[in-house]
């Protein structure tokens, strides 16, 4: 009876952990296949209000110059590109300045987070005549008509948006590939699915715009390690909703070692359990309070990481429990149907089998860096750079 009885509260436990994900992709996977009903001029440029494009640096003297070129390439009039060297201790601010960009060099030990570079852009650009900022990493390129379609949405009234975010891999390797499409299972099909409800999509730190009148009212002040998702969740609790980009993509980097891998993967983790921890219960009192749509950003912020989801899943199916077997199948449906769209809409199916042979290997991987994960979860936000893809801007 006592094992029975604690069967069924592990099972409980299961359940609880794991229906936020769950419930997340389900409805958001067949929202996205919903038809979209946004219509945008791809050619007036009448109109367009200044726009500074922000890219904050860290020692980014190999790829600066090539991000720079790519926001230039745009020809859009009316855009100022603004970097912020942070901290920097290579020839990153050299490179933006040859390369075309205004430079601000911040030197400042106390303030170590990609957070405090984007705030000190941000004033500076508050500063001057710009009526929207749009920040891209300085290790990415843009497509050439992504700038024009952030202006004429932000001039159709959009206050914040979320440009498509994809990875722009140069190593085939088996952890690039599952990277590459889990980035775009949770940057595209997740926020197309918003978007088709009418939801926030989301701020995910590379390719996001905010209108001046956002950032008067609603203050860059975030300083975690996962800053983007910090600033957003004060977003939508301030009634502000991300729109989403899907026509045109910011294609950023990868780590290039399994050490960088491990140091990027567990600081995003960490950091997103860090921020679980703080904010979860705000929206829950704010969902108890009426405010049903943030439900959405409560259920995104609790939910598992898939591979640690397919790993309780998986121990949860070995239990003696009929009621939690039935539940487990009916789990994996839902992430085989979001598996499904994210491969139709991306790779292919075939390619994405593929990709997913290499899944054990990937959720053993992510089981020997939980360690680390935990430990990041309660470290501050100083800002480390990784090794990337692409080792050279070739300047």
């Amino acid at each position: 009876m006592f094992l029975s009885h604690l069967l069924s509260i592990i099972g409980i436990v299961v359940v609880v952990a794991t229906l936020p994900l769950l419930i997340e992709i389900l409805v958001l996977s067949l929202a996205g296949l919903l038809p979209t009903r946004e219509v945008w001029d791809q050619d007036s440029e009448s109109g367009l209000a200044p726009l500074t494009v922000l890219v904050p640096a860290h020692n980014e003297e190999a790829l600066i110059g090539r991000c720079i070129r790519s926001v230039l390439d745009s020809g859009s009039s009316g855009v100022d590109v603004l970097v912020v060297a942070h901290n920097c201790t290579d020839a990153t601010a050299e490179r933006a300045e040859a390369a075309g960009a205004h430079v601000l060099v911040m030197n400042d030990p106390a303030q170590t987070g990609k957070g405090c570079a984007l705030r000190y852009g941000f004033a500076a650009a508050l500063a001057g005549t710009s009526q929207g900022v749009l920040v891209i990493d300085a290790d990415s390129v843009i497509d050439l008509g992504l700038i024009g379609t952030v202006r004429r949405r932000l001039l159709a009234g959009t206050r914040a948006l979320q440009c498509r975010y994809e990875v722009s891999s140069f190593q085939d390797s088996w952890r690039t590939k599952l990277t590459t499409f889990a980035f775009h299972a949770f940057n595209t099909v997740r926020p197309r699915g918003r978007a088709r409800l009418g939801l926030s999509a989301g701020i995910f730190g590379n390719g996001f715009a905010l209108h001046r009148d956002v950032l008067t009212h609603v203050p860059y002040n975030a300083d975690s390690i996962v800053e983007d998702l910090e600033y957003h969740l004060a977003l939508v609790r301030a009634n502000i909703g991300v729109g989403f980009i899907d026509t045109a993509v910011v294609h950023g980097e990868m780590p290039a070692t399994l050490k960088g891998a491990k140091t990027q993967r567990a600081r995003w983790e960490g950091g997103r359990l860090s921020v679980m921890k703080q904010w979860a219960p705000k929206l829950l009192v704010d969902v108890l309070k009426g405010r049903v749509r943030l439900m959405e950003p409560l259920l995104d912020l609790m939910a598992l990481p898939i591979s640690l989801e397919v790993t309780v899943l998986l121990v949860a199916a070995c239990l003696p429990v009929a009621w939690l077997r039935l539940y487990v199948l009916g789990a994996f449906a839902v992430l085989l149907l979001h598996l499904t769209v994210a491969a139709v809409s991306g790779p292919g199916l075939w390619e994405t089998v593929k990709v997913l042979s290499n899944a054990p290997g990937y959720v053993l991987w992510k089981l020997w860096i939980f360690p680390e994960i935990w430990r990041t979860s309660r470290a501050n936000a100083a800002w480390v750079r990784t090794e990337r893809e692409s080792a050279s801007d070739n300047q």
